[in-house]
């Protein structure tokens, strides 16, 4: 029998190619001179322990050199629970003001040693939702309301502390944190009511999925005009200037004297096509948008809007703290959303 050895150089190839054991707690503490347990206070930002700030700066290097992070699955094991707070992914296109909400509760969020997961379910809804988010095993559910009482029943068996939705109803079991966009269209029509106004637009966009924000702000104007003899038209927009320029001749038509837009963009859009038209902004249409972006501002004539407000994430973030660590509270709702109009040249 003859035996056939590799050359010398194809075995130190292959050894060298062997991936290297991945850096543990015990060797960050031996470069950095200290103890296993203070690895972990350190690099799980615990509060309750006091570590000196070269001691932390001395940690924090340690694990830079090694390239050491800790790991996620084995702290959950040990806590008994994951430090995932799950936001599902928008299911419609969200505008310039919720894009820095979320973002901004998603760093408040992480300051409290929480991660955040965007998780995207297109086809799910619902319950079946739940059943999908379940697997992941969170501590914090931010959800749609179309969540049922037996999806956050099953979100708090698979170990979630706190189930919050976001929208203008509430699901039974889970606390609440009302975003009513009727508020909105309230405001807008208050405000062109006010104005003299009494053939008042309100657009539509067509785009799927922005009826969930847009039919509450027409609802909400309907509730504004009521009583004051005032009449409320609906206008579908695409968000195209060729399909704003069609709409132009209708609102000519229908004798219009106001238009409240969906946001800020489709009201631009709008102006832009009335002024090419010929149409006197406010003289004889007066636009209100929403959402109080920089770029109306720079419109001639200035772009009247409703400003939205929401908490800051800061607050928000320290809410899922708070129902995370007493998970037995009782549910609450809170109105989040408040809108007021910021009067321009527009209307």
């Amino acid at each position: 029998m003859v035996q056939i050895s590799k050359p010398q150089s194809a075995r130190t190839s292959r050894e060298s190619a062997a991936p290297s054991p991945a850096p543990t707690s015990a060797d960050v503490a031996r470069l950095a001179g200290v103890s296993r347990a203070t690895v972990s206070y350190v690099l799980n930002n615990t509060s309750a322990v006091r570590i000196s700030e070269p001691t932390r700066r001395r940690v924090h290097e340690a694990a830079k050199e090694l390239g050491y992070v800790p790991h996620a699955a084995a702290r959950s094991l040990r806590a008994g629970h994951t430090r995932i707070v799950l936001m599902p992914s928008p299911s419609v296109p969200a505008g310039p003001l919720y894009n820095a909400f979320f973002n901004d509760l998603q760093w408040a969020l992480s300051r409290l040693d929480y991660t955040v997961v965007q998780y995207g379910s297109v086809s799910l809804r619902g319950d079946d939702a739940a059943r999908a988010w379940a697997e992941l095993r969170p501590v914090a559910v931010l959800t749609p309301p179309d969540l049922g009482a037996e999806g956050v029943e099953v979100l708090r068996r698979s170990g979630a502390r706190a189930v919050i939705t976001l929208g203008p109803e509430r699901a039974e079991g889970a606390h609440a944190l009302l975003m009513d966009h009727r508020e909105v269209g309230r405001s807008a029509g208050a405000h062109l009511v006010e104005r003299g106004r009494r053939r008042i637009g309100v657009v539509l966009p067509t785009e799927h999925g922005l009826d969930h924000f847009a039919r509450p702000r027409l609802d909400g104007v309907r509730d504004a005009v009521l009583g004051t003899g005032a009449e409320v038209f609906e206008l579908p927009l695409t968000y195209d200037e060729e399909s704003a320029g069609q709409l132009v001749p209708e609102i000519v038509e229908l004798g219009l004297d106001a238009v409240f837009a969906y946001n800020d963009e489709y009201a631009m859009l709008l102006m832009r096509a009335l002024q090419d038209a010929g149409v006197g902004i406010p003289e004889e249409t007066a636009v209100v948008g929403a959402d109080d972006l920089m770029l109306g501002r720079l419109l001639r004539p200035r772009l009247s809007t409703v400003r939205i407000e929401l908490p800051s994430g800061q607050e928000l973030a320290a809410l899922v703290d708070r129902l995370v660590r007493a998970p037995g509270a009782v549910t609450e709702s809170h109105d989040m959303l408040r809108a007021r109009v910021v009067a321009r040249e527009s209307s």
